[in-house]
């Protein structure tokens, strides 16, 4: 018995550091992967009935699928960091009741709309879709920025974020889009795609002049330190690498650097955060998580979950990875 792992031992020692970069990890996922759902949403806003069609088509797919990634995102918070998620639900449940509205109105308004023939009913239905996919990128923005910076939700560090997400989410929509799609309407949501890129990048260099000069949070000396300027400078070499290649037509490799944009995002949210995992509070990674022996038992049985759903979104991807067919039949 002796050879046991005693209790208050995690399996490795590094364990909750470990779960803090998985759930920053689930993070990344559904703002990468959800957000050029919102992004094709507002870009819906643009287009004629036909195109309208084609857009649904584009993402139907893989809708679903992407929101998976929110639930594992909470999941995980509140199974390694309960305290945390218990908290950042309290303290913003305005915003979250919001965002949840926000998805509803999305989700069903392309369901709603078949339903009836009627131009009137079809239009009502087309605007919720629009409003639900750019409220849920704003509110969620909004939402991390408050945790991050630890600020009111009105204040500028908040609401950059929020519109930074907006921005990004419609490039990487329109990078989607372009790759999914035939030439013509491609280049025609390129011009979107360029302007959201620019967009965001600019409103990044808002975000990080404001935040050095209030240093909310005490994230002035994380942005201005070494990891915190590389993600910055790669985020904007991807940018504009991004919109070279749209003007260049090289679609597919224009959506990879739009998608890094959100994944470098979410690293540098992880960077801002680290070592604490709630700044309004002051709880560190270290201080929030829970029991060595509930850590050690999420982590048997949590950690294949997790790569079981990698393999899922790998053979997902794969099947529809092909240009986009046909219409959206709901």
């Amino acid at each position: 018995m002796t050879d046991l792992l005693p209790v208050d031992d995690y399996l490795v020692e590094s364990l909750p550091e470990v779960w803090f970069a998985v759930v920053v990890f689930a993070l990344g996922m559904y703002v990468v992967l959800d957000g050029f759902d919102f992004g094709i949403g507002m870009l819906y806003a643009t287009r004629e009935e036909e195109d309208r069609e084609t857009l649904l088509a584009a993402f139907g797919p893989v809708w679903d699928a992407n929101e998976v990634w929110l639930v594992a995102f909470g999941t995980m918070l509140l199974a390694a960091f309960p305290r945390v998620y218990s908290r950042l639900l309290a303290d913003n449940y305005l915003l979250v009741i919001g965002f949840v509205l926000a998805l509803l109105f999305r989700g069903v308004a392309p369901e709603l709309r078949e339903q009836r023939e009627d131009e009137d009913w079809q239009r009502t239905f087309d605007r919720l879709f629009v409003a639900g996919s750019t409220l849920a990128p704003l509110l969620f923005g909004i939402l991390a920025g408050r945790w991050v910076f630890d600020v009111p939700a009105l204040s500028a560090p908040a609401l950059l974020t929020g519109v930074g997400l907006v921005a990004v989410s419609v490039a990487t929509g329109a990078a989607f889009l372009a790759a999914k799609t035939e030439p013509a309407l491609a280049a025609e949501l390129r011009d979107y795609g360029v302007l959201a890129t620019l967009a965001y990048l600019g409103g990044v260099v808002a975000l990080l002049a404001t935040v050095v000069v209030t240093d909310p949070g005490g994230a002035a000396g994380t942005v201005l330190s070494a990891p915190g300027a590389a993600v910055v400078g790669l985020s904007v070499l991807a940018g504009l690498a991004g919109v070279v290649l749209a003007r260049r037509g090289q679609y597919r490799r224009w959506l990879a650097s739009a998608l890094a944009l959100p994944a470098l995002l979410s690293v540098l949210l992880g960077l801002l955060l680290y070592p604490q995992v709630y700044p309004p509070t002051g709880l560190t990674v270290r201080a929030a998580v829970v029991s060595p022996l509930a850590l050690n038992l999420v982590t048997v049985m949590g950690l294949p979950v997790l790569l079981l759903v990698l393999w899922y979104f790998k053979f997902l991807y794969g099947v529809f990875s092909g240009p986009v067919s046909g219409s959206y039949g709901g």
